[in-house]
């Protein structure tokens, strides 16, 4: 995934890049309608995400966002409800990271000239990780691994591993002996 990102114009498609985005769409909505640990529930997340999920990976309903097919979640990871994914420029959550409630996973923002264009960059959240619950990180940032991010916090610039930050902006709490 290419750190510098890239731009998307959504004004420019094409039918097939259209018919995957409505067939997200619907597997979005079906996996919302399902009980979390359910056979339905299961089935519905692997469609969601195919081979981009790691095994032992859990994805608790509701969940938001678009571009499920650029997300990459690891083994054992956890995301629990209300998380939304723009996935645009690309979220990789590597394995055994946690990612509570109501966490935002921005990976692309808007151009400050024409904001129909999409300035793409990925999210890397690292190997064990901790995303506390309602913090939002922005394009572009890495969480290291191991590293700790408080409720509530707005990441705008990349996490050390092994490193506890919070507030908004986001700033180094301290660092995990």
């Amino acid at each position: 995934m290419d750190m510098e990102g890239f731009r998307v114009d959504p004004r420019v498609t094409t039918p097939e890049a259209q018919a995957m985005f409505i067939e997200q769409g619907r597997k979005l909505f079906a996996f919302n309608q399902t009980i979390p640990f359910t056979p339905e529930n299961i089935a519905a997340t692997k469609a969601l995400f195919g081979e981009n999920l790691g095994e032992g990976a859990i994805v608790q309903p509701p969940l938001k966002g678009v571009c499920f097919d650029m997300v990459h979640i690891g083994k054992g990871v956890i995301i629990m409800p209300d998380c939304l994914m723009m996935s645009r420029g690309g979220i990789t959550i590597e394995d055994g990271a946690m990612i509570a409630a109501n966490v935002q996973l921005i990976s692309n923002n808007h151009d400050l000239h024409d904001r129909q264009i999409l300035i793409c960059k990925p999210v890397h959240i690292g190997k064990n990780a901790w995303i506390g619950a309602g913090a939002t990180i922005l394009p572009g940032v890495t969480v290291g691994e191991n590293a700790v991010v408080a409720a509530a916090a707005v990441v705008t610039k990349d996490v050390p591993a092994n490193a506890i930050v919070g507030g908004n902006p986001a700033k180094l709490i301290k660092m995990i002996d």
